[in-house]
């Protein structure tokens, strides 16, 4: 049996919204081991809704529908529902009570537009809704099909969810076992060179394996289907070691693991600690290593050098050589990254200094041309030099060179040949 997503509201095919409601409902199905293929947005429009639903009905038997149970005139998936499958709405004098008493704890009266949502399907039950005031609805208007409503307010809808929806599906032989996944995550591979790394794992089929690249990380997600999440996690353990083993250093971590966690743990087990200088990042690094709880214990602070006044005064870097070289350039990334390991007496320094764009680009240095550097424990200086495209956003290099500075940082950790990993 198969579920289908189907989430109502112009507002979402305008933009204006974050659909995160598909995002819940997809993970809460592959946790019961409920499969589903189908995911669709409509708008606030009766016609098109039964179109959805015609083609939905076709080739799936749960489907679940968020969205358009308010009391304005556009809340139409309800009725919508009703109509298509010629069944007629039943006005509910208990939903009229639970939604009257909600307005009066709130010290209101409540207004003749919510008693529509007191209709429901002749035949449905009631899907309650404890904190706000539409109800959804279990319903199975038609053999092999069984139709659940939830409004479309994330809260909301989770807890009916949970409450209610999860053992209905229990109990009524929709879950057969689970769905778990795991995502390991890649910093510094192309998709398409993973991709052709680990050929031969991307045709399994249970456990799976699926790439998918995101902001410039790439990622494998393993996933496989069993009776229990134990059993699941059992068939995806040694996929994971050989994909860890082919990938080597390009692999950083999994799940919700980041490339600052990343290098915050490999710092803490070394007991070493960081410092940072960034002039076209503007503290995005600081930012996204501070974004860690207990990064105190090994992240000591940075200097936001945009001017290069600031580059000479508190980092030292030699005047001459910003005449000659200019701010984005080896030399002074390197002496930004050594000055301010200096000046913070940290074990290593790490430096960015590019151009992030949409301006200040020439032909011998494009937008997009980023240098990070790297001064470590044994007083070793390096650079490295990142062209991250033109036409790319200022928002995006400058995260890019945030993420790339930090993974500079993890492999050179990983591979010193004296270090404890």
């Amino acid at each position: 049996m198969v579920a289908e997503i189907i989430c109502v509201g112009t507002e979402l095919l305008l933009g204006d919204i974050l659909n995160s409601n598909s995002q819940f409902l997809a993970k809460e199905l592959a946790s019961l081991g409920i499969p589903h293929y189908y995911q669709t947005v409509v708008g606030d429009n009766p016609d098109r809704i039964k179109q959805v639903l015609e083609i939905a009905v076709g080739r799936s038997q749960l489907l679940l529908f968020t969205g358009g149970l308010g009391p304005t005139p556009d809340d139409l998936t309800v009725e919508t529902i009703a109509d298509f499958f010629g069944v007629p709405l039943i006005e509910k004098p208990e939903i009229i009570a639970d939604i009257e008493q909600k307005f009066a704890q709130r010290g209101r009266t409540m207004s003749k537009s919510n008693r529509k949502q007191a209709l429901i399907p002749e035949g449905a039950e009631i899907l309650p809704n404890r904190t706000g005031s539409a109800p959804g609805i279990i319903w199975q208007p038609v053999p092999n099909v069984t139709v659940m409503t939830f409004p479309g307010v994330p809260a909301e809808m989770h807890l009916m969810w949970r409450e209610t929806a999860v053992s209905y599906l229990q109990n009524n032989g929709w879950c057969s076992g689970t769905i778990y996944s795991r995502t390991l995550k890649f910093w510094g591979i192309a998709e398409s060179a993973l991709a052709e790394k680990v050929e031969g794992f991307l045709n399994l089929t249970n456990p799976t394996v699926a790439p998918y690249a995101n902001h410039g990380e790439v990622k494998l997600r393993i996933s496989a289907h069993a009776e229990s999440s134990e059993v699941a996690k059992n068939l995806i353990s040694p996929i994971e070691q050989q994909l860890r083993q082919i990938a080597g250093l390009d692999c950083y971590g999994a799940d919700t693991d980041t490339l600052a966690s990343t290098v915050g743990q490999l710092l803490l087990d070394r007991g070493e600690t960081l410092s940072v200088a960034e002039s076209c990042t503007g503290g995005g690094l600081g930012a996204m290593l501070t974004g860690i709880a207990g990064s105190s214990s090994y992240f000591w602070g940075g200097i936001i050098s945009y001017e290069n006044q600031v580059k000479e005064k508190l980092l030292g870097v030699n005047l001459e050589d910003l005449g000659e070289f200019g701010a984005v350039s080896h030399q002074v990334a390197k002496q930004m990254a050594a000055g301010v390991r200096a000046s913070l007496n940290t074990s290593w320094g790490l430096s960015i200094t590019g151009i992030a764009g949409p301006g200040g680009g020439t032909d011998s240095k494009p937008v997009g041309l980023v240098y990070v550097g790297l001064a470590g424990p044994n007083d070793e200086v390096e650079s490295f030099e990142y062209q991250f495209g033109h036409t790319r956003t200022r928002d995006w290099i400058r995260n890019l060179s945030a993420c790339t500075a930090l993974d500079r940082l993890r492999r050179k950790i990983l591979s010193a040949k004296n270090g404890k990993v």
